[in-house]
């Protein structure tokens, strides 16, 4: 462990909680929150110094009156890139090293989530449901124990993905449900009641108080071993990121063993069960045709926060002009007027109008057909 970082963590937390804006910032109450989660995975004599103030200084931290007060130097930033870093450079306990080598690309479905261990001892899953401020905030803290956290937003694909990429990696043996239920969706509920109910013969989930909790990606198979492999902790609604960050140590020390396992072996990963949906790699189009309904001439003004669009014919006689703060409802105002007639032009238009409109909001120079 580099003694320097060490220091440098310890000097810029001591300055800080000098400060009374820091112990009222949650900027430090998160950075000191994640320190006291990453030092079981650290084994350095080094590192004691910190161990002992940091009760102290966690127990002087007032009530948070904003999350961030914009500071030019912020103690909390540098104390979790110097963490960071000391991460990073592999200074960490057993439990953080030994990877299921049979496993190189999980998780294998896309989503929103971040995986932060692929460690055989890594045993916790984190849904955020609802919350990408709080999935992004555990990502930071990066508690003992944590290997994925994420997102749930729907009742139906949302744990369709869920359930096969937990299934793919069988250290996965705890699912934390926190963060607030998607309204609607309810998909926290949902797989509370999955857990507990299961499916009916047209892969609907029983008693669920989503509106659409149809699961038409999963075989029951799946189901019943993601039912198998893991036990669901329901902290819905719970938004604190360090409640969440201590249930994770906690269900950490319990060192379950893998699902599946043959003595100190685990069984070949499980393979989800073959895709119906045909994969097809994306390639440019061979022609493009032009469209008959005309063309489009695309003009933001910035001084007016506005986007013109001229239509033309062929012949450049104008045909039309729109005029909208956003893209969307210039392209919906194109297409319900059927000023377009070609699907390769509606999303070469849709394209081209989100650029522009993001050349106002950042600044930079907007170029019709340029990169």
């Amino acid at each position: 462990m580099e003694k320097e970082l060490i220091d440098k963590l310890k000097n810029e937390l001591e300055e800080g909680m000098r400060l009374e804006k820091c112990k009222k910032c949650g900027c430090m109450r998160d950075a000191l929150a994640a320190l006291k989660s990453s030092l079981p995975q650290f084994q350095d004599k080094d590192i004691d110094e910190i161990s002992k103030h940091l009760d102290r200084w966690m127990s002087e931290l007032k009530k948070q009156e904003y999350k961030c007060a914009g500071c030019k130097h912020c103690y909390a930033a540098v104390t979790l890139n110097a963490l960071h870093t000391l991460l990073e450079a592999g200074e960490t306990s057993e439990t953080e090293t030994e990877s299921i080598e049979a496993n190189p690309g999980w998780p294998p479905f896309p989503g929103d989530y971040s995986v932060l261990s692929h460690s055989r001892n890594c045993h916790i899953a984190v849904s955020t449901l609802a919350s990408e401020e709080l999935a992004q905030t555990l990502n930071e803290m990066r508690p003992a124990g944590l290997s994925i956290v994420g997102k749930t937003e729907t009742e139906n694909i949302g744990i369709d993905k869920l359930i096969k990429n937990t299934i793919t990696n069988p250290a996965l043996r705890f699912l934390i449900l926190c963060g607030p239920d998607p309204q609607g969706h309810l998909s926290g509920k949902t797989i509370l009641a999955l857990a507990q109910n299961g499916i009916d013969e047209k892969m609907r989930i029983i008693d669920s108080p989503g509106r659409r909790p149809v699961l038409k990606n999963v075989t029951p198979e799946e189901i019943d071993r993601f039912k198998q492999q893991v036990s669901i902790i329901d902290m819905i609604g719970s938004e604190d990121a360090l409640t969440v960050a201590r249930k994770i140590e906690e269900l950490s020390e319990s060192k379950p063993r893998p699902y599946d396992v043959v003595s100190d072996e685990i069984n070949p990963l499980y393979v989800p069960s073959a895709e119906k949906e045909e994969r097809i790699q994306a390639k440019e189009p061979t022609s493009l045709k032009l469209d008959k309904a005309g063309y489009f001439v695309i003009i933001p003004e910035s001084a007016r926060k506005m986007i013109i669009v001229e239509h033309y014919s062929y012949d450049n006689k104008l045909l039309h002009t729109i005029e909208g703060i956003t893209a969307r409802t210039i392209y919906f105002t194109i297409i319900d007027n059927g000023w377009t007639s070609d699907l390769y032009h509606a999303a070469y238009l849709g394209k081209e109008l989100e650029k522009a409109e993001l050349s106002m909001k950042l600044g930079f120079r907007y170029e019709q057909d340029g990169i």
